[in-house]
């Protein structure tokens, strides 16, 4: 194993770890994460509870792997709903060209011009938070860099003279794009997927602290992060364990998308695919 990929298996291996959490919670838990007893609460890591207790007796290891269920789901379905939408629109614009490019490259600007988040805000505050609502307002806004990504990678591509011996073999365009071009543009793609995980925990923790994404009792990083915010000076575990897997899972996706980034260069991933 180089030095250059040690970070990416790295990486790559608490993603799997934590994913097997999520996956097998209910077998790892020794609690039920919403069973409440109020003389068990604010109780220090201990024998009984790895990390502690919070305010209603919960156990926050239990509620932890639950909440990476929650966490770890609203970032894979977002990330797969930006990246079709984005593929999608960016692939469309970038070999159609023409008034089509124009209108949807216009859109895509339209909607970098908001903050995201502030958007995800307006969003939520019409309707009632919950976690489908979630997964549509971040990914139905985290689509533009993708867009932007596949489209210039069809603009490089579409001249191409793989490209030019499929026209001249009367390939239709949706095999064109399908069967041609959008595997040669995989590269930036399955990178920017890679970084909308993190992306899409980061935010969901966000609306989870402000009180706007999954609801409690529900258990989610971000919504353990605003129960605990009053408990910090006397109950130092209660916001640690969910801040602590917060970081670990950005941390973990983006030295994994850095890998990605090295090993899926435009050239090195077009040559494979041609060869």
């Amino acid at each position: 194993m180089s030095t250059r990929s040690a970070p990416t298996i790295l990486g790559l291996c608490f993603v799997f770890f934590l994913f097997g959490l999520a996956i097998f919670a209910p077998l790892l838990a020794a609690y039920c994460p919403y069973s409440v007893e109020l003389e068990r609460a604010l109780r220090p890591p201990c024998r009984e509870h790895f990390f502690g207790t919070d305010r209603l007796g919960r156990d926050i290891f239990s509620r932890v792997l639950f909440g990476a269920r929650v966490s770890l789901a609203v970032g894979v379905l977002s990330m797969l709903l930006a990246i079709g939408i984005g593929t999608s629109i960016g692939a469309v614009a970038g070999y159609y060209r023409g008034i089509t490019e124009a209108a949807l490259m216009r859109l895509t600007d339209i909607v970098l011009a908001f903050p995201t988040f502030f958007l995800i805000l307006l969003l939520v505050a019409f309707f009632e938070p919950g976690f489908w609502l979630v997964i549509a307002v971040i990914g139905g806004t985290g689509w533009p860099a993708t867009a932007r990504l596949v489209r210039a990678e069809f603009l490089r591509l579409r001249e191409a003279d793989f490209v030019a011996a499929a026209r001249l073999l009367s390939a239709s365009d949706a095999r064109i794009i399908l069967r041609h071009l959008l595997p040669n543009a995989l590269g930036p793609v399955l990178v920017s997927a890679t970084l909308s995980v993190p992306a899409a925990i980061l935010t969901e923790a966000g609306l989870g602290y402000f009180g706007l994404g999954v609801q409690p009792a529900v258990p989610t990083w971000g919504n353990m992060l605003r129960e605990a915010q009053n408990y910090f000076r006397h109950a130092w575990w209660y916001a640690t364990f969910p801040g602590v897997f917060i970081f670990l899972t950005v941390f973990s996706f983006h030295l994994l998308a850095d890998g990605l980034r090295q090993q899926l260069n435009p050239g090195r991933w077009r040559g494979r695919l041609l060869a």
